[in-house]
């Protein structure tokens, strides 16, 4: 009889239907891989908007950072993991759309992982140092056609956004600047006040602290609108250069595999957690554009980034390791 009880046990089961698991989703914590140390940009976005899906899903969602490799390590790890809902990851454009192309990567971002939601866009700044005699895109560009090669621009790193920023500003202006990689922006904003560099992009948040005080001068914003914490900067639009889009921006991904029912729960529990007044105020103050879009409509978003960087590496003959 037991044994007959069993068989009916285990027949129930397979006969749940497949949403069932959604509609029950989650039913223990989440966790959500950060693929840079902690205290940087994406961490907090991830602690602010992970503390808020905690609460809408009444299960906790738990950090873990897997900084290395410009993101690339946390992202491959959760390429990795099974693909159940319970192993997200918060990856950015570099891991996501700019890597695939410069790097060999162990996985590919459109085949391997499951987008879930665009989360936030951070805009990238252009300044300048103080000594550089131009006030505004138009004398920069004039400044650097009159001296070719003789202006340098910093970046966090080759491959970076604010790298390939540069490399885009190169392209759409028509002008000579050598670009000078660093192992991070902090000492790229060193050598910037010191006068060592003439410009960089790096996101607004990095860079707002050295604008306020005075210790650089704001050219322009790779955005298609102005910040709210950076009103009187104008965007590259318009200044005249409206190719010259460059933000930073993040997204949840999920392991490719996972359930279609519950991708779409956890892209609702993302989304409503994005369009709190509180997340918002937090995150504001990081320079985040909190977006929170479809599964399919980010696919198709992160699908646009790959080919729009892939051509400006390709047309700027940036040096790839493949």
């Amino acid at each position: 009889m037991r044994t007959f009880r069993a068989l009916l046990a285990g027949l129930s089961l397979l006969l749940v239907p497949a949403s069932a698991g959604a509609e029950d989703f989650p039913a223990r914590q989440i966790r959500l891989i950060v693929p840079f140390p902690a205290g940087g940009p994406s961490d907090i976005i991830a602690r602010v908007i992970g503390q808020r899906m905690s609460e809408i899903a009444k299960q906790p969602v738990i950090i873990d950072n897997r900084g290395g490799q410009g993101g690339v390590l946390g992202t491959d790890a959760l390429s990795k993991s099974k693909p159940d809902g319970y192993t997200i990851a918060l990856s950015s454009a570099g891991a996501l759309a700019i890597s695939p192309t410069m790097e060999n990567v162990a996985y590919d971002p459109l085949k391997d992982l499951q987008a879930i939601t665009l989360v936030a866009k951070v805009p990238e700044m252009l300044v300048v140092a103080n000594d550089v005699p131009a006030k505004n895109m138009a004398e920069l560009v004039a400044l650097a056609k009159a001296k070719p090669g003789k202006l340098n621009f910093a970046s966090s790193g080759p491959g970076s956004l604010p790298h390939l920023a540069g490399e885009l500003l190169k392209l759409t202006a028509k002008i000579d600047i050598v670009h000078v990689p660093y192992r991070g922006a902090a000492p790229a904003v060193n050598d910037l006040l010191g006068q060592q560099v003439q410009m960089v992009f790096l996101d607004l948040p990095i860079l707002l602290p050295q604008i306020q005080s005075g210790g650089v001068r704001a050219i322009a914003l790779g955005a298609p609108k102005r910040a709210p914490t950076a009103m009187d900067v104008p965007t590259t639009t318009e200044v005249g250069l409206p190719d010259v889009q460059a933000e930073n921006w993040y997204g949840f991904v999920a392991p490719a595999g996972t359930p279609a029912p519950i991708v779409e729960k956890l892209s609702q529990i993302a989304t409503e957690a994005m369009r709190d007044a509180a997340v918002k105020e937090k995150l504001a103050v990081q320079g985040a554009e909190l977006i929170g879009d479809s599964p399919e409509h980010f696919h198709a978003f992160m699908e646009s980034e790959i080919t729009r960087w892939a051509k400006v590496i390709k047309d700027a003959g940036v040096a790839v390791e493949k």
